[in-house]
């Protein structure tokens, strides 16, 4: 039996076992939309375009399944730019479907038509432009593979409005085999060896955890491995619950706003392990000065990682999971060095994370701790870019992997509770906090409306300082304190969660921010916002100069 190219979309999408949907209408993608009627999949209705990317993505990260969203031609599709180039640089696995005008039109500068394909060639893993309903099984079934296998990463379909129209029977295509892609899962035994004996040989090491560790599902053989030597662990800001920072060998977040005692560990080690982390600038801040006494192993699923911003002495390509493992059975044990974790313990009780707790004012670090300290730690995070980022990795204790969702490489704006949505529709049994400015709740604040529709129950913690915080603390330190449009309004927030139908509250006082979590946390049907007025002009410490070594550290 013939079916419609839209109808045999949904049917492949129920073969990839896809059930949740994130997406906006629009003409190109009517006879989608007129399937989905038909269909068990289940459709979220955003308010915007990126809002439906950023929603996959929060629903990719803490499931750890692809996140799936739909656009039309046009600018429904360039709404999605944003939300692709987040999930590329943070590797998510991410499908996009777009319309597009019909095959016979296309290249005419025809009503809505934006050539998507070759605008995401730069951002997407892969992507295809579909000319032919019968190329379409294929094309679905490859771009789950690329999208999940190796490094992860976005993958868009562009559709023009006749393929989905066109009728073909169904067929089923075989698993992928495309040339050239065979990514390495195991790792090569000559460098397991060398990497064994580093480590064996080793006084001072330490393990540099990013987001390849928990994107492998490889947080269990991390902390095995970290035991097993008594290997202290920092993490990148994309890498936050990959080991649990309740632990002791726990260093927290390394960079330019890490911990005192992590970038000192990282500054004296004499071998640093980098695991599922690329090295970002916000890392090494200065390469040159990053680790200057140690070898470097680094394991990455993807070889172009591999030296690419940091000399590596003994490379290590497959998936982290895999590969920890194998480490793990390499080593015999007996490897435990007690007088560097001792070393770092005094530097962790010397230099812990502080802030005034004595203020009269709301300080930022303070809400974070107190959500903390509400959710029994056991929360899902996400968060907008900045200051409230920033706060949000230093002052909340994250144990689990899944539950800190942000936007690490691309610094998206307007990502939180979007994210925060897809968290929450991905683990509804889970309670979803989303972290955020004032500057940034506003870029994608339509989002609400979808929130309420579906009755979401997650919490917005909007840390207020009628700043856009991160560049108000850059002009201070780095431009004399010419605070350039900066200072930003907001609207009531309270009237405005009201008018979306949501729970708005305003916290003023100190003594008065538990008792507004604690009653957040009783709504179990709406979304709650709260408007927390925090000091205006606290910074993110420490922090590291652009540029700069630890020696010209910011303290706290």
């Amino acid at each position: 039996m013939k079916q419609k190219g839209a109808q045999i979309l949904t049917k492949c999408l129920e073969e990839e076992n896809v059930d949740t949907i994130f997406g906006y209408p629009g003409g190109a993608v009517l006879d989608i939309y007129d399937a989905l009627y038909d269909s068990p999949l289940k459709h979220y209705l955003v308010r915007h375009e990126q809002g439906a990317a950023h929603a996959a993505d929060g629903y990719a990260r803490a499931t750890g399944k692809p996140g799936v969203c739909i656009a039309t031609s046009g600018p429904g599709a360039t709404n999605l730019v944003t939300g692709l180039a987040n999930a590329y640089m943070d590797s998510v696995p991410l499908v996009a479907f777009t319309g597009q005008v019909a095959t016979d039109m296309l290249g005419r500068d025809s009503f809505q038509e934006a050539d998507i394909y070759g605008i995401t060639l730069p951002i997407t893993k892969h992507n295809y432009l579909v000319k032919s309903v019968s190329e379409l099984p294929r094309v679905i079934r490859e771009s789950f593979y690329l999208a999940t296998t190796g490094r992860p990463g976005p993958v868009l379909i562009d559709l023009p409005k006749d393929v989905c129209q066109k009728r073909v029977a169904l067929s089923h295509p075989q698993s992928p085999q495309l040339r050239g892609y065979c990514p390495v899962q195991e790792g090569a035994s000559r460098m397991i060896g060398e990497a064994a004996a580093a480590i064996a040989a080793s006084k001072k090491p330490v393990i540099c955890a990013g987001g390849g560790a928990i994107i492998s599902g490889g947080s269990e053989a991390l902390r095995e491995l970290a035991e097993l030597c008594a290997i202290p662990v920092a993490t990148t800001l994309m890498g936050k619950g990959a080991f649990p920072e309740n632990h002791p060998l726990a260093l927290g977040m390394i960079g330019m706003h890490g911990t005192r005692y992590a970038n000192y560990a990282v500054n004296e080690c004499d071998l640093l392990i980098a695991v599922g982390a690329r090295f970002s600038d916000r890392v090494t801040v200065k390469v040159e000065a990053f680790a200057p006494e140690a070898r470097i192993i680094h394991l990455d699923i993807d070889p172009a990682e591999i030296g690419k911003n940091v000399p590596v002495d003994i490379p290590l390509i497959g998936d982290v999971r895999l590969v920890l493992e194998q480490l793990c059975r390499q080593i015999q044990g007996g490897n435990e060095k007690e007088e560097w974790p001792a070393r770092i313990r005094a530097w962790k009780e010397k230099y812990p994370l502080k802030y005034d707790r004595k203020s009269e004012t709301i300080k930022p670090q303070f809400v974070v701790e107190q959500i903390d300290e509400a959710t029994g730690g056991k929360a899902i995070i996400t968060t907008e870019v900045g200051q409230n980022q920033m706060w949000a990795a230093q002052f909340f204790t994250f144990t689990r992997p899944r539950t800190f969702i942000t936007s690490g490489g691309l610094g998206t704006m307007g990502f939180g509770l979007p994210a925060a949505i897809g968290a929450q529709i991905g683990r509804p049994g889970e309670t979803v906090f989303n972290i955020a400015g004032d500057g940034s709740i506003q870029m994608n604040i339509q989002e609400l409306a979808t929130a309420v529709d579906y009755r979401l129950p997650l919490k917005i913690a909007v840390l207020n300082n009628s700043y856009l915080g991160m560049v108000r603390q850059w002009q201070d330190i780095f431009y004399e304190g010419r605070l350039a449009y900066t200072e930003i309004g907001g609207p009531d927030y309270i009237k405005l969660a009201e008018a979306y139908g949501a729970v708005g509250m305003r916290v003023t006082k100190p003594a008065e921010v538990r008792r507004a979590l604690d009653e957040a946390m009783q709504i179990k049907d709406r979304p709650v916002l709260i408007d927390f007025i925090v000091d205006r002009k606290e910074n993110v410490l420490p922090m590291i100069p652009p540029g700069g070594t630890i020696k010209k550290m910011l303290k706290e």
